[in-house]
């Protein structure tokens, strides 16, 4: 079976926050610029706005207002359109309202557990400060764990609030997809038979670096990988997740509102630490590498 490429025939439109000195501010990022998105939406409409991120984009409804703007008439501004080497991008939402995590979701994964297949998806959740983005290091809770592990997942941004949702509908609240690991405390979370503690350890949820607008990637049809110094421990593929993005958010919505900017963390592949022979986790000086076709690739420091 051919696989698809995940992605539409047009260039995709991808979203981020940079940095610039002590400022922060939501982007739009088309090739090798960043648009600010505050700055372009002052030109146009031509009243202050301030998009500290992405989610504060989100929630003034900036995705509809952006239709009415041409980004590409402003790219001699400099204040709008800025070389995307000379910013840094951080964690395109700083701090989600709620991110919600589906665990034991990609077959291959159920399969090295020796498990069966959940009959409803598995949820728990991680706490929305711990996020870090593209470079900032993951810190190993010494005295606390020493057996941190990774998980590269397909994150899904919600563009809409979501109430009770049906499948059929459900793609359309999404705003768009990014790169998530879901850092884990091994012995803590097989320890607390619950998972949010383990989970949640400061630096514990890289995010990012962009978010690509729903419209230009098909969910379900995405190599994801995970490489440590290099070399690659996880490898999967979307089409393997045991629920699909929407009936995730069927399952979630119908008891849990969702929020604009909320992060749905969708599941990990096959080849986790805590299942290879012998174990395998994270130490000082490693370098995890989260890459997904079509969003890019997320890098942390371990420190």
């Amino acid at each position: 079976m051919t696989r698809d490429s995940g992605l539409s025939t047009r260039d995709s439109m991808k979203y981020g926050t940079y940095q610039l000195g002590h400022k922060t501010s939501a982007c739009a990022i088309m090739g090798a610029f960043a648009y600010d998105l505050a700055q372009a939406f002052f030109r146009h409409y031509r009243r202050p706005y301030r998009f500290a991120d992405l989610l504060a984009f989100l929630q003034a409804d900036g995705p509809e207002r952006l239709r009415e703007i041409d980004l590409g008439r402003m790219k001699d501004d400099r204040k709008v359109c800025l070389p995307l080497r000379e910013v840094r991008l951080r964690a395109p939402i700083l701090r989600p309202p709620k991110i919600i995590c589906v665990g034991l979701n990609y077959r291959e994964h159920a399969r090295e557990q020796k498990k069966d297949p959940p009959a409803a998806p598995l949820l728990f959740a991680k706490a929305p400060n711990v996020v870090i983005g593209d470079g900032d290091a993951i810190k190993i809770p010494e005295g606390m764990s020493e057996k941190i592990d990774h998980e590269v997942e397909l994150g899904v941004v919600m563009g809409r609030p979501a109430h009770r949702v049906p499948r059929a509908e459900a793609l359309s609240y999404v705003f768009g997809y990014t790169a998530f690991n879901d850092v884990t405390a091994r012995d803590v979370q097989q320890s607390d038979r619950q998972w949010f503690r383990g989970k949640s350890f400061e630096t514990f949820a890289p995010l990012g670096p962009i978010i690509v607008g729903a419209d230009e990637i098909r969910p379900q049809s995405l190599d994801l990988s995970l490489f440590v110094n290099g070399v690659q421990v996880q490898k999967g593929h979307t089409g393997d997740m045991i629920f699909d993005v929407a009936a995730i958010i069927e399952y979630i919505s119908a008891s849990v509102p969702l929020e604009v900017g909320d992060v749905i963390a969708t599941g990990t592949p096959a080849g986790v630490g805590v299942f290879r022979n012998p174990p395998v986790f994270l130490k000082k000086g490693d370098v995890v590498e989260a890459r997904i076709q079509g969003i890019g690739s997320l890098t942390n420091p371990v420190a």
